[in-house]
């Protein structure tokens, strides 16, 4: 499987952020002829920094929705991208992660389990947490587990996603910058890759707010490709021999002996 990580910033122009998902999906799709495109976590619309994000949130056969399978038919790739969802609480919406295959299908919706309240910030203020449930969806012959942003400090959700039969885990997000939060990234990156011998792709928001350094990790925790701080995209081969190969010299899925129950 081939992927590219698109690196990027939406604001609050919903038609302006459609316009420039389609031209990013169309530019990665001539460059690198991927299979697959992630996205950012937020690409509908940038979060509030006062109030709510329930204004701009669609239910999912909305406009962006509408433009991911668009892009996706017109340039046969499956997409990955994060939006605002409504929910059964009209002021406070998902956090939502859409998978759409080539075919314009929808594979799946992630709502977002851990909300980021932390670091001075109360994301369930604007938003409700998903059930907690994993979420794998298949693109091609790989099978991918989707995560958000601060999901990436649970490494539960992780293993959970895992023992549901993902081989790459998929983690969009808008990643505030501030003091040591790029190293925590990078770190926690490498380590949901190396302790799950699995593929890590990471597509991230850049920009004043956010600290951009999308990249995706091989199971080994080596950096295949990242854009750095700059918009872009990077291109990288995921390949089962590589999964197989690294799970083989390094069985500690089959040698673990201790298991968490979500609850």
């Amino acid at each position: 499987m081939r992927i590219a990580v698109v690196q990027t910033a939406s604001g609050y122009d919903k038609a302006a952020n459609r316009d420039l998902v389609s031209r990013l999906v169309a530019d990665a799709a001539a460059q690198g002829q991927p299979d697959l495109v992630v996205l950012p976590e937020a690409m509908m619309s940038d979060f509030a920094v006062e109030g709510s994000v329930a204004d701009a949130a669609e239910s999912l056969d909305g406009e962006f929705v509408a433009t991911l399978r668009k892009a996706a038919v017109e340039h046969s790739v499956a997409i990955v991208a994060g939006m605002f969802e409504r929910s059964c609480d009209q002021h406070r919406p998902y956090n939502t992660l859409l998978a759409v295959g080539a075919d314009g299908a929808l594979l799946g919706a992630y709502r977002k389990i851990h909300l980021y309240d932390a670091f001075g910030y109360k994301e369930s203020d604007q938003l409700t947490a998903g059930d907690v449930a994993p979420v794998v969806v298949q693109v091609g012959d790989r099978k991918l587990g989707l995560m958000t942003c601060y999901d990436l400090r649970f490494p539960e959700l992780s293993r959970a996603l895992i023992d549901a039969g993902a081989e790459v885990l998929v983690v969009p997000a808008a990643w505030v910058r501030g003091p040591l939060k790029e190293h925590h990234w990078t770190t926690l990156l490498t380590a949901r890759a190396v302790e799950n011998t699995c593929y890590v792709v990471a597509a991230a928001q850049n920009g004043k707010k956010y600290c951009g350094l999308s990249q995706v990790v091989d199971p080994q925790g080596i950096a295949l490709a990242s854009v750095g701080e700059s918009d872009g995209h990077a291109f990288a081969e995921l390949t089962g021999e590589r999964l197989a190969d690294v799970r083989k010299r390094n069985p500690s899925l089959q040698n673990r002996r201790y298991s968490v129950t979500p609850r």
